[in-house]
């Protein structure tokens, strides 16, 4: 899957402190502005429990978890939309992400500069937004000017879409991003084309200190009431910490630290899966002796749209997809048992894949 999420924010935000706790690739980390130019993309494995579970039932030769992509992109500051800073060049690498994970500092250290001079989430969130959303009130005026060279041909096409891009720019005019806008499913493709930054879908991430990767802080409760009206997710995380737990070289190291810190898991596995999900990604699995995989598709895929995943032979000769739920397999502990108890499923072109479906495909090249 070609899909990703792009890593933004102001400067010293912990942008690359976290990225790297995500990804091998280590991007460069330091207490200035714009320490990261080039974007630094790394392709993280994707952690599911499920695939532990099934490899103690198979016991195959080897384990695929599955990936997805993350971008870490430079620091940007007020005037970007004007080309200030790094402006241009972090617009540009935005628009090619899917979505955004948008890090906000949440926790006070004389040691690291602020690139405003004081922590304040609600500010720096709003810096963020104004000029993704002036970008895109630059993007959406030129298309109204385009459009308005064929509007007088009636066409009901160029009408509506005229229509949807001046309702975006009132929109955009008000202060608001256009993912905070409802459409109907046509509108939704139209404005789809106008390849909208704010537009896509957002992951708050609140980068606090130890004291409060738990229960959060004051600075959490502050940005949680400002975009409770956006309909996006809001995660607590300390970076720093993160960083540590990927020092220890031993899962029994890591889990005693996790212990005292009353936490079940690293916040990194919990960011990844909800970035998975934002970008409206889902799990099937293969199961054999040869490998147990964990394979990415987009929600509602038919059968042989997933087997293309595969290969795209398998797309092309597709006949049918023998599936099972994982539910099942795990609980009944054998295909036999699951053919056993009339819970095999043999499916043909128009069957959506669901979520934790352990598929085998029969094609024909």
């Amino acid at each position: 899957m070609a899909l990703k999420c792009g890593i933004v924010g102001l400067p010293n935000v912990g942008k690359s402190t976290l990225f790297n706790c995500l990804s091998n690739a280590k991007a460069q980390s330091a207490n200035f502005p714009f320490c990261t130019i080039e974007p630094n993309v790394g392709t993280i494995s994707v952690p599911d429990p499920r695939l532990e579970k099934l490899e103690s039932i198979v016991n195959p030769e080897r384990v695929m978890p599955t990936t997805m992509e993350i971008v870490d992109i430079a620091g940007l500051v007020k005037g970007a939309s004007k080309g200030e800073g790094l402006g241009n060049q972090f617009l540009a690498n935005i628009r090619e992400t899917d979505a955004i994970i948008h890090v906000i500092r949440c926790f006070d250290d004389g040691n690291i500069i602020h690139v405003d001079g004081s922590v304040n989430p609600i500010r720096d969130k709003e810096v963020i937004d104004i000029e993704l959303q002036l970008k895109d009130l630059e993007t959406i005026e030129k298309r109204i000017t385009a459009i308005a060279r064929n509007i007088k041909s009636g066409d009901k096409d160029v009408l509506k879409e005229n229509e949807i891009a001046q309702q975006i720019k009132k929109h955009l005019e008000e202060g608001k991003s256009v993912r905070s806008m409802e459409f109907d499913e046509k509108e939704i493709i139209i404005a789809n084309k106008f390849q909208l930054i704010t537009s896509k879908p957002v992951l708050y991430i609140c980068n606090v200190d130890e004291s409060s990767v738990k229960n959060g802080n004051e600075y959490v409760n502050q940005l949680r009431e400002n975009v409770k009206g956006e309909n996006a997710e809001v995660l607590v995380i300390g970076a720093k910490i993160e960083s540590d737990i990927t020092e220890l070289e031993t899962y029994d190291e890591r889990q005693m630290f996790l212990e005292e810190l009353g936490l079940e898991e690293p916040g990194v596995n919990r960011l990844i899966r909800s970035a998975y999900a934002l970008l409206k990604l889902e799990t099937y699995f293969t199961a054999g002796v040869k490998e147990v995989r964990a394979w990415t598709i987009t929600k509602g895929m038919t059968a042989p749209q997933a087997a293309g995943v595969i290969h795209s032979d398998f797309e092309k000769g597709f006949i049918r997809a023998e599936v099972m739920k994982y539910e099942d397999f795990t609980t009944l502990g054998s295909e036999n048992a699951v053919k056993d108890a009339g819970k095999f499923k043999v499916e043909g072109k128009e069957y959506i894949v669901q979520d934790g479906d352990i598929m085998h495909f029969r094609f024909n090249v």
